[in-house]
């Protein structure tokens, strides 16, 4: 077992289905279980197919060594466009992502419409939960396909991938309420980290780096980048403080001129 691998796996599966998890609760609330549970098992089932079709030959007749480079520059930008947002949002340059707001938005906008009578199969409500799970599912497979393939650890790639979908299902049904407490933002922070720094990893492998102490590489890189990402937002918060101070400073001068 490859526990970079599971806990890269894990953390990116936990999250995305975070997100599908709030908009199914919402829609469950509004317009009924039977239409949210609806849409969601059959988000699962189209998923699960398209792995069968798709991602088993893939594993099966395709040498990872030949993907090494290619998936390595996607998990990097991939990773590195999670870091991006992550660093603008501890700057203060974008707003926090917050489930409890989802939630709520989520509820207005499935109360707004009352196609459905009581009892009956709502299908707004129904495709609104397909659409999200699918896309949420989409994206998971993505990171552990791609984590599988290119550490040649399927088989963890699924184990941590598994584990974090079966607490996020745990979560919602003790809570049913949007799962508020559980850190999406840092745990974005630390996907973004983890997949920025295997991308970079088998970018080197794929090109013939001899990294030293091999797999144990990715922590050096990873700390790298989480040095490098406080130092964005360090930056960050600076300037946009400076900029505020210099704004409130033009106001302060134009008032005394008006004056």
């Amino acid at each position: 077992m490859n526990f970079y691998v599971i806990s890269a796996s894990f953390l990116g599966t936990a999250v995305e289905f975070v997100e599908a998890l709030t908009i199914v609760l919402a829609v469950g609330v509004t317009k009924g279980w039977k239409s949210s549970l609806s849409g969601m098992a059959l988000a699962v089932l189209l998923l699960t197919a398209l792995v069968a079709v798709f991602g088993v030959p893939l594993m099966s007749f395709v040498h990872v060594s030949a993907f090494q480079l290619v998936i390595g520059v996607l998990m990097m930008l991939f990773g590195m466009l999670w870091l991006r947002k992550a660093i603008l949002r501890y700057s203060g340059l974008k707003a926090l992502h917050l489930e409890n707001e989802a939630y709520e938005e989520e509820l207005r906008r499935q109360r707004q419409d009352r196609s459905a009578g009581r009892g009956q199969m709502d299908w707004f409500g129904f495709t609104t939960t397909f659409n999200i799970v699918l896309l949420e599912g989409i994206e998971a497979i993505f990171i552990v396909l791609t984590l599988g393939l290119a550490a040649n650890a399927m088989g963890s790639a699924v184990l941590g991938s598994v584990i974090g979908v079966v607490i996020v299902i745990i979560a919602g049904i003790i809570l049913r309420k949007p799962l508020a407490m559980i850190p999406e933002n840092t745990m974005k922070f630390v996907v973004g980290l983890m997949l920025s720094g295997f991308g970079v990893f088998w970018v080197g492998e794929g090109v013939g780096v001899d990294w030293w102490k091999e797999d144990a590489s990715i922590l050096l890189l990873i700390a790298a980048l989480l040095i490098v990402s406080f130092g964005c937002v360090g930056v960050l918060r600076h300037l946009q403080k400076r900029k505020e101070k210099s704004h409130e400073s033009r106001i302060s001068n134009d008032l005394g001129t008006h004056y």
